[in-house]
């Protein structure tokens, strides 16, 4: 899967990608961990993973890392899309708590949330058809994820600039973390064990990050 010559590959990597990515990262490793605890102790079908839209059935071989990164290169968002993305996904998860991040589900939490984020951020931004190619799914799955994603948040898009600043501080300790690594990983509300509320209240430490605490 090709999406033409853009003329990026000089364009360094901003570093809210690869903390996201990371960060996403040790999520999906744990949430994957838990599955096979979960599938080893009642081996039923009913041990399976929740049905969902977004679930795979086989890991993608692209990393997390290199998918973000991707993103990037081609998708062309600014550095605060990402920050969107991520409130955008915690809020999905809030609402979804059956819901766990994993490897097969990642990747295309992501980008539906990056084209979100970006439709609602940036000014100019690439149509649903360029960012299936860029996501490796057809046009009419990602026509189908993002509907269900807006649904999933309740069209609630708004981020005011206080839970922009506080996510933004979450992504600042996860970076500290990556830097010198002491205790286990954090994210959001979005992987929280926690209930879930009609209206979402932008914890930064929501479901993503209450669920790589652990």
């Amino acid at each position: 899967m090709t999406t033409g010559d853009q003329g990026t590959e000089a364009a360094p990597v901003p570093r809210v990608v690869s903390i996201l990515s990371a960060l996403l990262q040790r999520v999906a490793e744990r949430n994957d961990a838990s599955a096979e605890e979960g599938a080893v102790a009642a081996p039923a079908p009913a041990a399976g993973r929740p049905v969902s839209a977004f679930q795979g059935l086989t890991k993608p071989a692209i990393s997390i890392g290199g998918y973000l990164e991707r993103i990037f290169r081609f998708a062309s968002c600014s550095p605060s899309c990402y920050v969107v993305a991520y409130i955008y996904l915690d809020r999905f998860l809030c609402r979804r708590p059956a819901l766990a991040v994993d490897s097969f589900n990642v990747h295309r939490l992501l980008i539906t949330s990056v084209l979100t984020a970006v439709k609602f951020v940036d000014d100019i931004c690439y149509n649903n058809a360029y960012f299936a190619r860029v996501g490796g799914i057809s046009l009419v799955e990602m026509n189908y994820l993002e509907v269900d994603f807006l649904f999933g948040i309740a069209f609630d898009l708004n981020v005011t600039p206080a839970a922009f600043a506080s996510y933004c501080a979450v992504l600042q300790s996860e970076m500290a973390y990556l830097d010198t690594p002491v205790e286990a990983p954090r994210l959001h509300h979005c992987y929280a064990a926690a209930g879930t509320s009609d209206h979402h209240h932008d914890d930064p430490a929501g479901a993503v990050g209450a669920a790589a605490a652990g």
